[in-house]
């Protein structure tokens, strides 16, 4: 991506605490940097469109995937479900470099990517539009000071019950520990949730349809286990 691409992009921070750390990595290969710049313009959310011009009248229900990293899972349910709409938001530009890529090599076509914070796109989310939301692997933030970055807090969810139907789903993944209860506590105390969990076996087994992350699949690799949460919106 251009040096100027890249400086709108680091333009737009949210006035939100930052829940994510850096921009982007290593240099774009200049294959995929071309791509990102021809293909992202033409898939990108576009925040000043309302949200039923942004996907084809064949979509049937609209999900989203909040910090979708490398977009893997995000590209697996797209091609599962032509269907339905899927908005991804990561502000990390490596990842929606590998998602981009990924929606050009299996030519996907209903995926819409915001490239920042996604606490920028919830305003022009109407209420109860969302059938599900997939929160996967986000960071952590491990450190006590840090702990104001995480991204799971009431004023965010309340954003999140606000645009999910009554009913849908929330699904929470995390291989840290302390987030996991961190999660658990914040979603569970606040009215607009039920957790689904009724034994061990419902957190510890990635729900249907599940496709790992790199994420993921670097901390199984260490021998450490990921918890998958599901929460339902409540009426």
């Amino acid at each position: 991506m251009p040096s100027s691409a890249h400086s709108d992009l680091d333009k737009q921070i949210s006035e939100h605490v930052r829940s994510f750390g850096r921009r982007r990595g290593k240099k774009l290969r200049a294959g995929r940097e071309r791509l990102v710049d021809e293909l992202l313009p033409k898939i990108k959310f576009d925040n000043a469109r309302p949200l039923a011009q942004q996907f084809s009248e064949k979509i049937n229900d609209i999900w989203m995937e909040i910090g979708f990293g490398g977009g893997e899972h995000l590209a697996a349910q797209a091609l599962a479900h032509p269907d339905i709409g899927f908005i991804g938001a990561e502000p990390f530009i490596n990842g929606v470099a590998k998602l981009v890529t990924a929606i050009n090599d299996e030519n996907i076509s209903n995926v819409r990517i915001w490239p920042d914070d996604v606490r920028e796109i919830f305003p022009n989310i109407p209420n109860g539009v969302l059938g599900k939301i997939f929160i996967l692997f986000p960071d952590p933030w491990p450190k006590k000071r840090h702990a104001k970055r995480r991204l799971l807090t009431h004023e965010t969810l309340d954003e999140i019950y606000r645009i999910m139907k009554p009913g849908a789903q929330m699904v929470v993944a995390s291989d840290h520990s302390d987030y996991v209860r961190f999660a658990l506590f914040q979603i569970s105390t606040h009215p607009g949730f039920e957790w689904q969990g009724e034994s061990a076996a419902d957190w510890r087994t990635p729900p249907a349809g599940w496709t790992q992350t790199r994420y993921e699949e670097k901390a199984l690799a260490k021998g450490i286990k990921a918890s998958y949460l599901v929460f339902k919106r409540t009426a």
